[in-house]
Order: structure tokens, then sequence, then C-alpha cells
């Protein structure tokens, strides 16, 4: 288990923060110069309204983060403090900004988190395979939800749906939701329903010579798919309704932020603060397949594309810049800052460079 820390701790070196802030800034660079616009700069006027937005934004990331706090609380039933919960999240976020979606994210890590913070490793993993399970309903709840009521043309405005990229876009956009919706309703199954069944297949999948060597790690899956579905038998409804709230909370928030960065810059209207969080649901789902840590450059790239046209022109690629600003870089400056002390304190593991 030593050799997985160290691997784990490895990839998640402060140092590595210098990888996406690069990609991230050269890409936002690249469009601000390509977009660059001197009367929308000049026509950008400071107002109270601005400094409300703005402030609005910054609310909403504490917003973002308390839900989480309080969620992970009530997943771990109640054995994180306030502080010792802030710290979870935080080393999480930072994990999650470092490695790519397409890998899951800081996944194994946040159990490592809360394991050396006291947790048992059964509630830990009971923890986070929940919070990726409700983060999930969350998902498969409101991107079709965001469809049936912004429309397709709404949602998708911004690229050109008669052209291949914006086919491939459009149906990139629903792949990955209903591999997600299934990969969901799988691990729905198993914690719910019948987990042994689901670890006797993936042991069986996996034993295949094509397979094989990776049987370990399914192996591993299925005992921490039985150990959370042990975990989450006989829970009250209030844990479910404050997980789920909190949940949904959180990712409102987190989507709210762009909305307060337009309104800030635009007068908007009720309709199209709808369609901006629509559109950011969309990006959301695609940005889960980006190679790139935090999907850096993707995110940008994105941003510019998708909510551009709600943005004076030559301005997308600074607002984009400032929404990783506020809602991404915090995450990684944190992190660099919390994860030597807290490694140097939980983790005994011989000499490790960060």
């Amino acid at each position: 288990m030593q050799t997985d820390h160290r691997e784990i701790l490895r990839h998640l070196s402060p140092k590595r923060i210098l990888w996406p802030v690069l990609i991230g800034v050269m890409v936002a660079a690249w469009l601000f110069f390509r977009e660059f616009d001197i009367n929308a700069f000049n026509a950008v006027t400071w107002t109270n309204s601005t400094t409300f937005w703005l402030s609005l934004a910054v609310v909403s990331v504490f917003i973002r983060d308390f839900a989480y706090m309080i969620r992970i609380k009530i997943l771990t039933d109640q054995k994180l403090d306030w502080y010792r919960s802030f710290i979870v999240i935080m080393l999480w976020e930072f994990s999650s900004a470092l490695a790519p979606g397409l890998i899951g994210g800081g996944f194994f890590f946040a159990i490592l988190i809360l394991s050396r913070e006291g947790i048992n490793m059964g509630k830990s993993i009971t923890a986070i395979l929940n919070s990726s399970f409700l983060d999930g309903i969350f998902l498969a709840v409101m991107a079709p939800l965001v469809y049936l009521v912004a429309g397709k043309t709404a949602l998708f405005s911004g690229i050109q749906l008669n052209t291949v990229l914006g086919e491939s876009i459009f149906y990139t956009f629903w792949v990955i939701y209903f591999v997600i919706l299934a990969y969901k309703l799988f691990v729905a199954y198993a914690l719910f329903i019948n987990p042994y069944f689901i670890k006797g297949i993936l042991i069986s999948l996996f034993s295949t010579r094509l397979l094989k060597r990776w049987k370990a790690g399914a192996l591993e899956t299925g005992d921490q798919l039985v150990i959370a579905s042990e975990g989450l038998k006989n829970k009250n409804m209030r844990y479910w309704i404050i997980s789920m709230a909190t949940t949904f909370i959180s990712w409102t928030a987190r989507y709210s932020i762009v909305n307060c960065i337009i309104h800030a810059f635009h007068n908007q209207e009720p309709l199209a603060d709808f369609v901006v969080y629509g559109k950011q649901v969309v990006m959301g789902i695609i940005i889960l397949l980006s190679p790139t840590p935090g999907g850096s450059g993707i995110a940008e790239v994105m941003f510019n594309g998708f909510l551009g046209e709600f943005i004076s022109k030559g301005l997308a690629p600074t607002l984009g810049l400032l929404w990783r600003m506020i809602s991404y870089y915090p995450y990684l400056l944190i992190g660099a800052i919390l994860l030597p002390k807290w490694v140097r304190g939980h983790i005994k593991i011989g000499k490790l460079k960060l």
C-alpha cells in the first residue's frame, strides 16, 4: 500500500500545478489575441453592479464548498469536524484539479484522504462512492431537463450544428451522458441491490485473457462496491435528503459563477440565465472527456465558443480566464499550500519529493 500512496502523491505534486496553469493561460492568451477588440474594453465601465455580481461569483464558490463540507460530514456520519471537512474538500478539489476527468479525477486520493483523517477504510469507500453516485444523479437529472426546457438550438448555439464539428460536439455530449448514466445505474444496482453479483461479473469479465492484466483492479473495485453497499444499509431519510440537497446546491452554485460574471458586465434576461446555466451543464459533461488536468485549455475554448454570444465581442476570452481564476486556480494554490503539511502529518512513507 505504501507504493500506491507514493504513486498517488507523486501525481499530486504541487509542482504539477504548472501544467494546467500554463495550458489554460496559453489557450486564453491565444483566444485573447485572436479576438482582441479595443472598443469592447473601452466600453467596459466598472459600476456598483459590477462589484456586486463579481462578489456574488466569489460567494458562489464559498457556497459550493460549504455545501460539499456539509455533505462529507453527513456521508461520514459526522465523524469529521468542520476544520477536517474543510481540509478534506480542499485536498479533494486540488486532486481533481490536477487529474484529468478522463481518469476519474481525484477519486482514489479522496479515499486516501478520508482514511488518513481517521475514517475507517470501509466508511471512506462508502462516502466517496456515494459522493460520486450523488454527483451522477445531478447530471443524470439536469442534462435532459435543460435540454427539454432550453431546446437544442439554444443549448448548442455558438457552434454550427449543421457542420461536422457541430454534430460531433452534439453527439459527443449525448454519448458521454449515456455512458455516465449507464455507469451510475450499474453502481446503483451494486450499491442498493446486489453488490456480490456485480463483483462476480467483474471478476469473470477481467479473468479473460484480453483483460486479465486489470483483474486485480477489478477485484478491488468489486470489494469496494460490497463494502459501500454494506455501509449504506439502514441509512435514514435525513441522511439522503441532506446529502442530495447539498449535492444540488453545490452544483447549482458551481454553475452560477459564470452567470454572475456575465451579469457583472452585461444586462441579461432571466431566460438567458437558464440557457447559460444549461450550457455549463453541457460543457461540464463534455469536459469529463478532457485528457488535460482539470480540463485546462478545453474549458477556455468551450467557454469562448458556447458563451461568447452572451458577452461583448472581444471580451469572452478575458471573462473565461476570470471564470477560471475564480473557480479553478484557487484550488491549485490552496492545495499546493495544504498538501505538503498534510502528507507530513498523516502519511509515514519515508522521504517523498512533492
